[in-house]
């Protein structure tokens, strides 16, 4: 089963798939409980709702996959839509509840039923869990454990002094809460933080939703339950203090950021408004319900059932940085410069899928380091990063290869030369369409355009390494991209190869074959590269990924003398070391 390409794909909901840790962003469709994954259109899985949101309340989000059904909403770890952040919320802002809870005696913040400025406070992120969850009766530190449920306005952009009247344009959408509050705390205390932000007090879900997806989202109605009576039944029309109000009170003295949540009241008919009051104990189930935003539902656990531990974010940083060269169109790139920098000789190297700069080293020999030489990553291998948003191509690297050009301090008149393996060479085609070079090297050409059954080949590898990883992958790659010989003869380059795909960036990776599974060859002038120097292509003899049939096509094709290194797989430098260095030191002699 696909969900059609005209189902709006926004009612964004944060889990974490079957057999795996890694939190991932779909649509829920509420009639039938099941998820679609979703990913950016670059092919990247969305990972948390604040990368939705990053992409405005207008962006378009594809399937994770065509080959893959959607997942049972029972089969996965429901998270909430949003945390991380503490939620600013909203004290008496319907009036019959500000005068219920100011006649229940709990109240110690003001003695009017109504209050003339909003109240606002702060639920800590600690407390957030998701719609599934239960929650947690703290016996002993409270016995008034109460509900309120309550619409969450997820806000959209950063803003300072935003008057009322530009309020709607930060709002992204909304999503479900519920301000479970221990009464005699917020009595005892005098204010609302205590009583209102123990471990688990802030149910949320079970999605999150545009603005854009809700043409009544000014008068949505909100009802909550307990045990299926009907407890709460109000409209969001109804608040005192209304939205833009919020908004321009909050943003008034701090700011707002992308991601923030507003919990905007919650209307009458809580357990302290009831005669006598209905205070929630263990087996109790909550439910909050939201025009087009589902329920939220809760069961009151046992004291017994400590809630789980909160997750913990270490302060140190994810990853080490290195030195990485800003493109003029923004990216940034891990680039090595050898030999000599000021020579108008220069020899760039473009390695293939799944490898880095790393491939190429042991081919620098002193005898080509009499030349400028540059080994770059491409991007979202090695050391040069992608960004969830950014969509590669083939066109992309070439472009990358293109600005490095520019944006490297390079002598004014140079001669360049293109060493590339695998599907780097259809980035050093393209780019010798192009542009003019003086020699090209082309080592196991990737065949292209691919085949339909092939090019899915590399579709399903994109998303197997998505939701695997790329240990798993490690073998079979290893398996087919060598030869007999160098598995029998050689384990240190089949060592090798095996630790530069198992350190590959997953999304990297899984872009690149989407590239690779796409491209048609367009851009490449086959008959008519501009190289006034030599082109050589050399083969594996035993290449199983570029086989030697479709490599003598390639070479014919383009006029290129052709290099045939037998027992040799698709890793060439790796397998035959002598071999290529020999046909490379020819050409550059």
């Amino acid at each position: 089963m696909t969900v059609p390409a005209s189902t709006p794909l926004t009612n964004f909901v944060t889990y974490t798939p079957p057999n795996s840790t890694q939190t991932r962003v779909g649509h829920l469709d509420l009639e039938d409980s099941k998820i679609t994954p979703l990913s950016h259109p670059s092919g990247t899985p969305l990972a948390n709702l604040y990368e939705v949101i990053s992409a405005g309340r207008n962006a378009q989000f594809i399937p994770t996959s065509k080959f893959q059904s959607p997942l049972e909403l029972s089969s996965v770890t429901l998270l909430p839509p949003i945390s991380g952040r503490d939620v600013l919320a909203v004290g008496k802002n319907y009036a019959e509840h500000a005068k219920e809870f100011n006649s229940s005696g709990f109240d110690s913040s003001d003695k009017a039923d109504q209050p003339t400025h909003p109240v606002i406070f702060t639920k800590r992120a600690t407390s957030i869990v998701a719609c599934g969850s239960e929650i947690f009766p703290h016996t002993g530190w409270t016995e008034t454990l109460d509900y309120e449920g309550e619409i969450g306005v997820i806000l959209g952009k950063e803003g300072f002094g935003i008057p009322e009247s530009e309020a709607w344009d930060y709002v992204w959408g909304f999503t479900i809460i519920n301000d479970v509050t221990a009464r005699e705390k917020q009595r005892d205390h005098k204010q609302f933080f205590l009583g209102k932000s123990a471990d688990t007090f802030c149910p949320m879900g079970p999605i999150a939703v545009p603005i854009t997806s809700l043409p009544d989202y000014q008068s949505l109605r909100i009802t909550t339950s307990v045990n299926n009576e009907l407890r709460q039944d109000s409209n969001l029309s109804e608040l005192i203090f209304s939205i833009p109000t919020l908004i321009s009170t909050i943003s008034s003295s701090q700011t707002i950021q992308p991601g923030d949540v507003i919990a905007t009241g919650t209307p009458a008919g809580v357990g302290i408004g009831h005669t006598p009051p209905a205070y929630l104990k263990p087996g109790d189930v909550v439910q909050v319900s939201v025009s087009n935003l589902g329920t939220l539902t809760n069961k009151i656990g046992t004291p017994s059932k400590r809630p789980p531990p909160v997750l913990q974010q270490s302060p140190a940083p994810p990853k080490n940085f290195t030195q990485l060269t800003t493109l003029r169109n923004g990216k940034q790139v891990y680039v090595e410069r050898y030999g000599d920098q000021n020579s108008f000789n220069i020899i760039i190297f473009i390695h293939g899928l799944g490898l880095n700069t790393t491939f190429y080293h042991p081919l620098l020999s002193p005898a080509l380091l009499k030349y400028n030489i540059i080994l770059y990553d491409l991007e979202g291998h090695g050391q040069t990063p992608t960004t969830a948003s950014s969509s590669t191509s083939i066109p992309t690297y070439v472009d990358d290869l293109e600005n490095l050009m520019s944006s490297l301090p390079l002598p004014p008149v140079s001669r360049i030369s293109l060493v590339a393996h695998s599907l780097g060479c259809l980035i050093a085609l393209t780019y010798a369409s192009k542009y003019p070079l003086q020699n090209l090297i082309l080592l196991g050409p990737a065949p292209t355009p691919l085949q339909q059954s092939s090019a899915e080949v590399f579709l399903k590898r994109a998303d197997q390494v998505r939701a695997e990883g790329m240990l798993p992958l490690t073998e079979a790659i290893i398996s087919l991209a060598m030869s007999q010989k160098t598995h029998t003869a050689n384990p240190l380059a089949v060592t090798l190869g095996r630790s530069i795909l198992r350190g590959n960036d997953v999304e990297g990776y899984a872009k690149c074959c989407t590239a690779y599974a796409r491209f048609t060859g367009e851009g490449i002038n086959w008959e008519r590269l501009r190289v006034s120097g030599e082109k050589v292509v050399i083969a594996g003899g035993e290449d199983k990924s570029a086989p030697l049939n479709i490599i003598r096509k390639t070479a014919g094709r383009i006029q290129a003398r052709l290099v045939v290194l037998e027992e040799v797989g698709h890793w060439l430098v790796m397998e035959d070391l002598k071999g290529v260095e020999r046909v490379v030191e020819e050409v550059f002699r």
